[in-house]
C-alpha cells in the first residue's frame, strides 16, 4: 500500500503567522509605532486598566486602541470616552487575533501620529496565546477571583507574555489568593516575566505598570 502524506496543517498555519507577524514588527519599528498585546480571560479588567494607563500617559504619548471581541462595540466606545482612538475589531467568531488581523486593525487606527497603540485581544487565556500578533510586547491581566494556579493551568499564555499584572489586589484576603505563591508561578512558565500588582478600580500600582510602559516605547522609538 503506498503511503499516506500527511500533511501539518497547524504547523503550517502557525510558521506562516510568524513570518507575517515578524514581517509586521519590522515595519513598526521602521515608523517608531510600539504595539503593545494585552491578553487576560474575560472580566479580568483590561478595559478598565486600559482607561486608568491612558490617564496616566495619554499627555505624553499618543496612544491608540484597537478593540477585539467576537461582537459588540462596547469597550471601543469606552476607550473613545478616554480621550484616545479608538476602533473595534470584530473577529467573526474566532476567539484570538493573528498577525494579518492586527496589520487590518492597524491601518484603521494609525495615521501618522500614534506612537502606542494597544490591542486589547479577545477575552481569553488559551487561543491568542498562540498566535504572534506582531506585537513588540505581549503583556496578560491575571486577576485575583481568578485565583494563583492560572500560570500552572495555561502555561503557554504566562510563557509569552513579557509582563503580568495581577489585578484586583484590594480583594486578595477574600479570595484566599496568595500573591507569592502566584509569583512563583509565573517564574516557573516565564523567568524573565516582569510582574506588577495593581487595582485598576483604585489606581494602586498602575504608575508602575505604566512607568514600565513609558521605558519599553521610549527604548522601542530610540
Amino acid at each position: 500500500m503506498d503511503q499516506v502524506r500527511v500533511i501539518e496543517v497547524k504547523q503550517s498555519v502557525f510558521a506562516d503567522n510568524d513570518r507575517r507577524a515578524a514581517e509586521l514588527r519590522a515595519e513598526l519599528k521602521e515608523k517608531g509605532i510600539f504595539l503593545l498585546n494585552l491578553m487576560s480571560a474575560p472580566g479580568s479588567g483590561k478595559t478598565t486598566t486600559l482607561r486608568r494607563t491612558v490617564e496616566l500617559l495619554k499627555d505624553e504619548i499618543q496612544i491608540g486602541v484597537m478593540e477585539a471581541d467576537i461582537d459588540s462595540d462596547v469597550d471601543a466606545r469606552a476607550m473613545a470616552e478616554s480621550g484616545v482612538k479608538s476602533i473595534q475589531l470584530h473577529t467573526g467568531g474566532m476567539c484570538h487575533l493573528d498577525a494579518d488581523m492586527t496589520r487590518q486593525g492597524l491601518d484603521e487606527l494609525v495615521d501618522g501620529d500614534v506612537e502606542l497603540a494597544i490591542l486589547e485581544n479577545v477575552g481569553n487565556l488559551v487561543c491568542p496565546a498562540e498566535f504572534d500578533t506582531g506585537a513588540v510586547k505581549n503583556a496578560a491581566i491575571l486577576s485575583v477571583p481568578e485565583g494563583d494556579d492560572k500560570p500552572l493551568k495555561y502555561p503557554l499564555m504566562f510563557q509569552v507574555c513579557d509582563v503580568v499584572l495581577i489585578n484586583k489586589i484590594d480583594v486578595a484576603p477574600y479570595f484566599d489568593f496568595k500573591l507569592d505563591k502566584c509569583r512563583e508561578y509565573i517564574k516557573m512558565r516565564n523567568p524573565n516575566a516582569v510582574v506588577i500588582p495593581i487595582c485598576a478600580k483604585t489606581g494602586e500600582g498602575v504608575e508602575d505598570w505604566a512607568d514600565w510602559l513609558r521605558r519599553q516605547v521610549k527604548s522601542w522609538r530610540s
